[in-house]
């Protein structure tokens, strides 16, 4: 591993498609750095020195005990030289509790106000984790996000990093501090304090690392990595020790609740490793996230099944099929700031069409109302139908560029269920049906067996 980094010569600068709330990440400036898939914790451990970020959710942090064992943690990893930065969340439950007393004042809170308010969740934490690790016999520093500085834009309890000044943190390393950063938060170009939205903590701990170039991402959880599916519903689900960005992405964005789909997509991007392990163990490899390995595309065909039980199935009936419709059924729901998944239009016959497509369960009934009372009338649509007990099931996996027939083994395994497949959609490296929720689990653990993933080599 080429553990040389790349001297401070300026910072990270993003875009931020808000459409698709996704981050595009721009380097101002070029760096070198040999990036290896080999995990940090093998028995030549002890003669490499690197720079680590380590991320902690809010039940790592969730009590004090818990803050010392991060401290104890951190400082295993010091004592075999490695630099390390330490993103951090609110206490577990600290964040509800305050937008909850927010909205004690104000029924709607002002945002400006309300990141002001649950800002201050990650602000405890980085000062009882410095604590922590000063009484542990290390120097610490502790940050918040204006404090780095995480300068984003001005989109409040929903903001984007623009750039982030690591200059401050690379002195206190080099002074061999531990620096304690507040995850989720930042500050805007006027100096007011913002939050990242759900799942904030992650992306901050994926560009610190970025920023830093660090050699590893390392994010902790209450689970001990990524698995082939949801282990509460599939006892037999197995943690996977690699998955490429790719794969990861799909997972996260079809349901995969273990990382944030924001902080998965510029770490592929920036090429940040990453690796999920779990707080509550002293040991352990976790799930490395890594780039696509051909010999692997080649052996494993699909690495997980992933599952939403959210989904809500609406059908515009008797459209006119001419051009333009789409965008005439689409563009209101789009402008209520509604989310659409998957689309299918069918075969127009005698002029008229059907037109189905799948929104969060928590919009189906906003969605119902925009289109039986606004589209329908407007484009003289027979009739708008729904059913809010959808479930999405998906398998993933980049194998799939290699290998054919996964569809017709995936639609025959729920055939021989009697699962009935209500709408499809596919990518390069995932295939999703919509089915009735009452089959969900059945559909997983069926699905999970076929394709063999409760086998070691699978």
């Amino acid at each position: 591993m080429n553990l040389s980094h790349a001297a401070h010569v300026g910072c990270l600068s993003a875009r931020c498609n808000c459409r698709t709330g996704s981050l595009y990440w721009q380097p101002c400036f070029f760096w070198s750095i040999a990036l290896e898939s080999r995990p940090l914790f093998k028995s030549d451990i002890e003669n490499i020195v690197a720079l680590i970020v380590q991320k902690y959710g809010g039940t790592s942090v969730g009590s004090p005990e818990r803050i010392k064992n991060v401290a104890r943690r951190v400082a295993k990893f010091k004592a075999k030289g490695h630099q390390v930065v330490v993103v951090v969340s609110a206490m577990s439950g600290e964040t509800n509790r305050l937008i909850a007393l927010a909205k004690e004042i104000q029924t709607h809170p002002d945002p400006r106000e309300l990141d002001v308010i649950v800002s201050t969740g990650e602000q405890v934490t980085i000062g009882l984790l410095a604590m922590a690790l000063k009484d542990a016999g290390l120097k610490a520093k502790s940050y918040t996000g204006a404090q780095v500085k995480i300068l984003t834009d001005s989109a409040f309890t929903k903001a984007r990093i623009v750039s982030i000044d690591e200059q401050n943190i690379r002195a206190d390393l080099a002074n061999d501090c531990v620096v304690v950063v507040a995850g989720f938060q930042g500050v805007d170009a006027d100096g007011n304090i913002t939050t990242l939205g759900r799942g904030g903590s992650d992306t901050t701990g994926v560009a610190v690392a970025a920023a830093l170039r660090a050699d590893e991402c390392q994010i902790y959880t209450d689970v001990d990595g990524v698995y082939t599916t949801d282990p509460r519903m599939v006892p037999e689900a197995r943690r996977l020790k690699t998955i490429t960005f790719e794969e990861m992405l799909e997972m996260a964005s079809l349901g995969s609740k273990v990382l944030q789909i924001r902080s998965v997509e510029f770490a592929g991007k920036y090429k940040v490793k990453l690796r999920v392990l779990s707080s509550f163990e002293e040991e352990g490899e976790g799930t490395l996230i890594t780039f696509e390995d051909n010999d692997k595309m080649e052996q494993a065909i699909i690495s997980g099944i992933a599952f939403n039980r959210d989904e809500a199935k609406i059908t515009v009936m008797g459209v006119p099929d001419k051009p333009g419709i789409a965008y005439q059924i689409l563009g209101p729901v789009s402008d209520a700031n509604i989310d659409v998944d998957i689309i299918i239009q069918n075969v127009g016959v005698d002029g008229t069409t059907d037109f189905s497509f799948t929104v969060h369960r928590n919009e189906f009934a906003k969605a119902m109302d925009i289109l039986k009372n606004k589209v329908q009338p407007h484009i003289g649509a027979r009739d708008v139908i729904g059913d809010s007990k959808a479930a999405k099931v998906s398998v993933v996996g980049v194998g799939m560029r290699s290998h054919v027939g996964i569809a017709s083994k995936m639609f025959r395994t729920l055939a021989e269920e009697g699962i009935n497949i209500q709408m499809i959609s596919t990518s390069e490296i995932k295939i999703s049906v919509v089915i009735d929720e009452k089959y969900l689990e059945l559909a997983v653990r069926v699905l999970h067996k076929a394709f063999g993933l409760d086998q070691e080599d699978a």
